[in-house]
């Protein structure tokens, strides 16, 4: 055990002190924080380590650096947990004092075990493991959240799914709450969605399957597979997730959906909640609205200075219309916030009615509609009118009361931003003529429609030039000579050699040209042919802008301008 009595000698029993010092010697927290953590740590009686990480103040891979350089033990390295079973059988050790000390043996050689410890005054923790199995003992250090991961992985929560089925079944609600009151199912949760956030998700998905709950985070667009779960937690974690939400925690048939927020790494996150049965149980999507990451300007969104700019000028109108179009998920929301942020100003009065609020606008007066009440859109919508505004936005239109209040707003000088599903500009135009409204007041009231798409951003870091082959080449309408880029892939994107994502754009401005093909019902493949070159600006124009510099590749481009 030479290995541990030298992680032992790195830190004295008084560690919360000398923690505290190497925190504030490294930076890594400040003395109001410190201090403050300090006092409750005096009234809960929970240890700095567990405080500081509770708090969002400092990072559990912050107390695992500090830890491994403070005694010299290393790291746990993302291969050396166990893969296809625990070290140590669930019958010969005692889940609950794993999760008491936060301990995990992860690995056998010879006569060693190998544990993972996240505080090294545990280390009489891994000791007892060694003499459970008569072998001896060697520490790596870990972040909490890791060896509760794994823990949660190999050997469960501790209740059977029949167990949980039945707190259901017989209604006994109040068993059922105790149930997801427990501190592993607590932390669960609030790992995975520390987890989510921290790999730059927007959506956690949990989806039960016959031997397991699996776990997919989107990331950039793409669906990532992330460690299942076991089968044991299925029901807990659904069931601590509608609690959360404040949804009915007995009802398991019929979707739900609701929002919650909790607190990570210090600032707060939005989450919307769907949840809907399946055939091994119920799936669960978490949309994560973060809105430390949230862009209210159009460069920052992908928008190239000059379309960022005719934007701007739609926008400075003092009433029509402006459309944004696109697919679920295109980031339509997204660009109309920064459009109401651009005109946010005390001389305006702006009210939006969404379903659901995604986010919330200081200066801004927003309404969620409640069907349930007849709150709908066209309902809000009227009901703004006669609330003296200057801007409002309605979060779709999708039918033809909500489209004739809007353009009536229009005609009554007032401004509206609201979005339509379609794949293209030109092809909004035409779903609102398939609607049924009058072409005369479409082509007086619509000043511009936005189509976009999101694409992955190339990683800045490992991007290198790429020459298309000639079918791509013939895709763009390029020559030999263009050269382009793709992501080489590093630790920085997590090998994918992307980093984010950006907007594809296509703009298309309503002037007379396009009124009077508006007037004469033409096809949106009419309208995007006859628009001249100052009205419509279109998605491969700016998707092979952003590929020629770098910001995404060929791919990602023909990808969503051939779908549209």
């Amino acid at each position: 055990m030479a290995a541990m009595m030298d992680g032992r000698s790195g830190l004295s029993p008084d560690s919360a002190t000398e923690l505290g010092a190497g925190l504030l010697e490294r930076g890594a927290v400040s003395p109001d924080a410190l201090a403050r953590a300090r006092s409750i740590e005096a009234d809960s009686g929970d240890d700095l380590a567990t405080i500081l990480t509770r708090l969002g103040i400092v990072s559990e891979q912050t107390l695992v650096d500090y830890f491994s350089e403070a005694t010299g033990l290393p790291r746990v390295g993302d291969a050396e947990w166990p893969q296809t079973g625990p070290v140590i059988a669930a019958e010969q050790v005692s889940v609950a004092f794993l999760r008491d000390h936060l301990v995990m043996p992860i690995a056998s050689a010879g006569q060693t075990l190998v544990v993972a410890i996240s505080d090294p005054l545990q280390m009489f923790a891994a000791e007892a493991l060694g003499q459970l199995v008569g072998m001896s003992v060697t520490c790596r250090i870990a972040a909490r959240g890791a060896i509760e991961a794994a823990i949660d992985r190999l050997y469960g929560t501790g209740r059977s799914e029949d167990a949980l089925m039945a707190d259901a079944d017989e209604d006994d609600l109040e068993r059922l709450r105790d149930l997801v009151s427990d501190a592993p199912v607590i932390r669960a949760v609030n790992r995975l969605i520390a987890d989510a956030v921290d790999a730059r998700a927007s959506d956690i998905h949990l989806e039960p399957t016959e031997d397991r709950l699996a776990v997919r985070y989107r990331i950039d667009g793409v669906l990532v597979e992330q460690p299942a779960l076991p089968p044991q937690m299925r029901a807990a974690l659904v069931s601590r997730i509608k609690v959360m939400a404040e949804l009915n925690i007995a009802e398991r048939r019929l979707p739900q959906d609701g929002r919650l927020r909790v607190a990570v790494r210090g600032h707060e996150i939005d989450l919307r909640v769907a949840i809907a049965p399946s055939i091994h149980g119920q799936t669960v999507v978490l949309r994560i609205l973060d809105k430390s990451g949230l862009a209210l300007d159009f460069k920052e969104l992908g928008f190239a200075p000059e379309l960022a700019q005719r934007m701007q000028d739609t926008l400075a109108r003092p009433h029509g219309i402006m459309l944004v179009t696109g697919p679920t998920g295109s980031g339509k929301t997204t660009t109309l916030y920064a459009a109401l942020a651009t005109i946010n100003a005390g001389t305006r009065k702006i009210l939006t009615v969404e379903d659901p609020i995604e986010y919330r606008l200081p200066g801004i007066v927003q309404t969620q509609v409640n069907p349930a009440i007849g709150l709908d859109f066209a309902a809000a919508l009227r009901s703004f009118l006669r609330q003296d505004p200057d801007v409002m936005m309605v979060g779709e239109i999708r039918d033809l009361e909500t489209a004739q209040i809007a353009i009536q707003a229009a005609l009554t000088g007032h401004g509206l931003l609201s979005t339509l599903h379609t794949n293209s500009a030109a092809g909004a135009i035409t779903r609102l003529l398939d609607m049924q409204v009058e072409p005369f007041l479409l082509a007086s009231t619509l000043n511009a429609v936005v189509a976009q798409r999101l694409v992955r951003r190339l990683c800045p870091h490992c991007k290198v030039p790429h020459t298309p082959g000639p079918g791509q080449r013939a895709a763009l309408g390029c020559d030999e000579h263009a050269t382009f880029w793709r992501g080489a892939g590093c630790a920085e994107c997590g090998h994918t050699g992307f980093k984010g994502r950006i907007a594809l754009v296509e703009f298309l401005e309503v002037d007379e040209t396009v009124a009077q093909l508006i007037l004469d019902r033409a096809d949106a493949r009419e309208i995007a042919r006859r628009a001249g070159a100052g009205q419509l600006y279109t998605m491969m124009e700016d998707g092979l802008a952003k590929a020629s510099a770098g910001l995404t590749t060929v791919d990602e481009v023909l990808r969503v301008t051939l779908d549209g």
